[in-house]
């Protein structure tokens, strides 16, 4: 039973549904992980590596490697640059970019400098065909990506997203032709209650404080407002118990050196399962759980196939 994880760039993968993936195929079922770029034009972390920011294509092969990295530590098997689905076709398909938009808290939009061959400049219907290709040959049960507003809004995660959704649109005639069933499409949640949780464990917890100071990071503020990728709990309909499979989060957490930092696990018995930092030196949880919505299909649909798949972990949430 297939899972079919869909992402705009290296580390995405991780940082979104590291947990989902590795559970996934932790009990033995195929993963796979279309990645919508390469990450070409991300910010570099440490002074080590800080030569490949600006560099397009260094990064871009410095990138792909993190990126393998993870995903023998998520255990993930199959990988694909959604570019490479296209047949015949020599375009690649670039990383947008973003810059930070005033007003909401963590939300980006569109930079001003957009490269010609940037994802959000391939045609919608040209991208999303490549995709329902892979979809029909494969009949993943479960697909995710982000949420319409791309999480936080980077223009990269609002495509893929836009891209995922119409693929399935377009692969849902030849699905019902083969008789297969269309997947359940779901995205990462991440309720408000558990996210002001996970900042009171990193600015209280004699652990988080102590890698904060040592790292030269900072502590998030409870009480300040909450990122744009905050979300009503009600819309949670999948869990993922985290623990089982910490090691292989962390694993592939460390692998983006490139943008992560700091990966350092909890203590037994703490709120939260570790820490990291992006290029922010904001710490960020580890979290226990994992939680997605559900972007199309339903609730019941979504406890069959996770009945049948039968994932140590996951389960859905009524």
């Amino acid at each position: 039973m297939r899972l079919l994880a869909v992402h705009a760039h290296p580390d995405d993968e991780t940082l979104s549904s590291g947990a989902l993936l590795a559970a996934w195929s932790r009990a033995g079922h195929e993963v796979t992980l279309v990645t919508c770029t390469r990450g070409e034009r991300g910010e570099v972390i440490g002074a080590e590596l800080a030569h490949l920011e600006g560099d397009g294509p260094a990064l871009a092969a410095h990138r792909e490697q993190e990126l393998a990295a993870a995903l023998d530590a998520l255990g993930v098997q199959e990988h694909h640059f959604l570019d490479a689905l296209a047949p015949g076709e020599q375009a690649r398909y670039e990383d947008s970019g973003m810059s930070w938009v005033g007003g909401v808290v963590g939300t980006a939009g569109l930079p001003d400098d957009v490269p010609s061959g940037a994802l959000v400049s391939v045609p919608l219907d040209t991208a999303a065909s490549h995709l329902a290709a892979l979809v029909v040959e494969q009949r993943p049960a479960v697909v995710v990506t982000y949420d319409a507003g791309g999480g936080y809004g980077h223009p990269d995660h609002v495509r893929a997203h836009e891209i995922t959704v119409r693929a399935l649109e377009l692969a849902a005639p030849r699905l019902a032709e083969a008789g297969a069933v269309t997947p359940v499409l779901v995205c990462p949640s991440f309720p408000s209650e558990a996210l002001r949780a996970q900042r009171r464990a990193l600015a209280s917890e004699p652990w988080a404080r102590d890698l904060a100071e040592g790292a030269a990071l900072v502590a998030p503020d409870p009480d300040a407002d909450l990122p744009a990728v905050a979300s009503d709990d009600r819309t949670v309909a999948l869990e993922v118990d985290v623990r089982d499979v910490v090691d292989r989060v962390t694993g592939a957490l460390r692998a983006h050196a490139t943008q992560v930092k700091a990966v350092t696990l909890a203590p037994d018995g703490a709120p939260v399962l570790g820490a990291y930092a992006l290029s922010n030196d904001v710490l960020a949880a580890v979290p226990a759980v994992e939680t997605y919505a559900i972007l199309a299909g339903d609730r019941a649909a979504l406890g069959r196939v996770l009945t049948a798949a039968a994932v140590p972990g996951v389960r859905a949430v009524a």
